[in-house]
C-alpha cells in the first residue's frame, strides 16, 4: 500500500514537474517574442534620424511629394526645365543664393551649386520643409506670377502663411523676409532611378 501510495506521489510530482516546466517554457517563449520584435526598426528608430527610402518613380514632372524623417516633413519636388528656369530667374532677388548661411544642416557639398541639388538629376530637389524663421511649413506656390500674398513677377516656390517669408524652387529666401536662412537640403542618394534614401550618402548616415 505504502509503494502505491509512493508510486501515486511520484507520479504527481512528475506530473507537477512536466507542467510546471511546460509553464516556464511558454513564459520563456512569451518574454522571446516581445525581445525579438524589438530587435526589428520600429518607428521610434525612423523618427530618432534612421534613413528613409522614397519610390519617386510616379512622381511626374512639376509634382511634389511628402516624406517624413526625423519628425519633419521632406520635399521631394520634380522640377521642370521651366521650373529650373525660374531658378536662375530668382537669384538676384535672393537673400543668401549660394547658401553661405546654412540653416540647421550644412548644405552638402554635391548640392552646392545652384540648383542645390545633385548634378546628375538637377530636376529633382529634395528639402527640409520647415521654415528657418518659426519652424512653420510653407505651402507650394509653384504657378509664376501676380496672385494674392505674392508678388507681381513671382517666379514660383514656397510662401510661409505664417509671417509671408518666400522661398524659391530650390528652397531659398527671398530679401526682406522675416526667414533668416535657406531652407535645409539634407543628405541624400539615389539608390536607383526611381528610389532615393534620405538622411544617407556615399558618406555614411547623416
Amino acid at each position: 500500500m505504502r509503494d502505491n501510495e509512493n508510486g501515486r506521489v511520484d507520479n504527481s510530482r512528475r506530473t507537477w514537474l512536466i507542467a510546471t516546466s511546460v509553464a516556464g517554457g511558454v513564459g520563456g517563449v512569451a518574454t522571446l517574442v516581445p525581445f525579438v520584435g524589438s530587435l526589428a526598426p520600429s518607428e521610434k528608430a525612423k523618427a530618432a534620424g534612421a534613413p528613409v527610402e522614397a519610390d519617386i518613380g510616379n512622381l511626374k514632372p512639376g509634382d511634389m511629394m511628402v516624406v517624413p524623417w526625423r519628425g519633419k516633413p521632406v520635399w521631394i519636388v520634380n522640377r521642370t526645365e521651366a521650373m529650373l528656369a525660374d531658378v536662375v530667374k530668382a537669384d538676384p532677388e535672393l537673400a543668401d543664393p549660394h547658401t553661405l548661411n546654412p540653416f540647421s544642416m550644412p548644405l552638402p557639398e554635391y548640392c552646392n551649386n545652384e540648383y542645390r541639388s545633385r548634378t546628375d538629376h538637377k530636376n529633382i530637389l529634395v528639402l527640409v520643409g520647415i521654415c528657418t524663421h518659426l519652424g512653420c511649413s510653407p505651402s507650394p506656390r509653384f504657378t509664376p506670377g501676380p496672385q494674392p500674398n505674392l508678388p507681381s513677377d513671382w517666379p514660383g516656390g514656397w510662401l510661409c502663411p505664417c509671417h509671408g517669408s518666400t522661398f524659391d524652387l530650390a528652397g531659398r529666401v527671398f530679401k526682406n523676409k522675416p526667414a533668416p536662412q535657406n531652407l535645409d537640403v539634407p543628405r541624400y542618394m539615389f539608390v536607383n532611378a526611381t528610389t532615393i534614401v534620405i538622411g544617407k550618402d556615399e558618406n555614411g548616415e547623416a
